[in-house]
């Protein structure tokens, strides 16, 4: 069954890491209802040495301690159990709430730093403070005893260097466009007639009349050629 967290990711977004707040943040949350547990042991461990009303009393005194803390104690194992902190591709996610929930997100692109904080309990049990900032140096978000927190703090910045370079390439060139194809070849233009005087062309007449006469050429071309000599005077 996927968890809520899973269900807030958008199209081509995913998990990197996922935490929560270290499981001695889960003891500390429930030290009030062990007190009253180890109370209520005490106390009824003591009422053997008391009779009548008292006993009475103390023993409902001692049933209702010891559902309260029962009780109480789910209450802060679910909290704990239900938190999810994510470090996605895209931004930092953390969600909270047993029944009711609450999200809240921080785009990678917007964090400028992180300060993370570990005292000597916490680097030998691999936990933190982090405080998430913006450009602004303000912090935008702030995470208490965190699981596995110098890890969560190298992811995100990881993804966040692996974001500005994506949006730093270069977008992808236009095709280039084909070169325009050659025109077809012309013809050579027809050399222009040379013009000829009447001496000229009675002289390739009488030839032609000649080759006519012998059959060298038809009439067909005898005339063709006589109409093309006639026409450069």
């Amino acid at each position: 069954m996927a968890r809520y967290a899973d269900r807030l990711l958008s199209e081509g977004e995913h998990i990197v890491l996922r935490t929560r707040q270290h499981w001695l943040a889960l003891l500390l949350a429930a030290r009030y209802p062990l007190l009253l547990f180890v109370g209520s042991l005490v106390l009824l461990f003591l009422s053997q040495y008391v009779s009548g009303t008292v006993h009475d009393i103390v023993g409902y005194a001692v049933i209702a301690g010891i559902v309260i803390s029962l009780l109480w104690l789910l209450q802060v194992y679910l909290t704990w159990s239900s938190e999810d902190y994510l470090i996605t591709n895209r931004r930092v996610l953390k969600v909270e709430g047993i029944i009711n929930k609450r999200s809240a997100d921080s785009s990678l692109e917007k964090i400028n730093d992180a300060v993370l904080e570990q005292n000597l309990f916490g680097r030998m049990f691999n936990y933190g403070d982090l405080d998430i900032l913006t450009a602004a140096d303000v912090a935008v978000d702030r995470y208490r005893m965190l699981n596995r927190a110098p890890e969560f703090k190298r992811q995100m910045l990881n993804q966040k260097h692996d974001l500005e370079g994506e949006f730093s390439r270069p977008l992808p060139s236009p095709p280039l466009r084909a070169a325009p194809a050659a025109p077809p070849p012309t013809a050579p233009a027809a050399p222009a007639r040379r013009e000829m005087s009447a001496d000229e062309v009675t002289r390739a007449l009488a030839g032609l009349a000649d080759l006519r006469d012998r059959g060298a050429i038809s009439p067909q071309e005898f005339e063709a050629k006589k109409a093309d000599l006639l026409a450069r005077l």
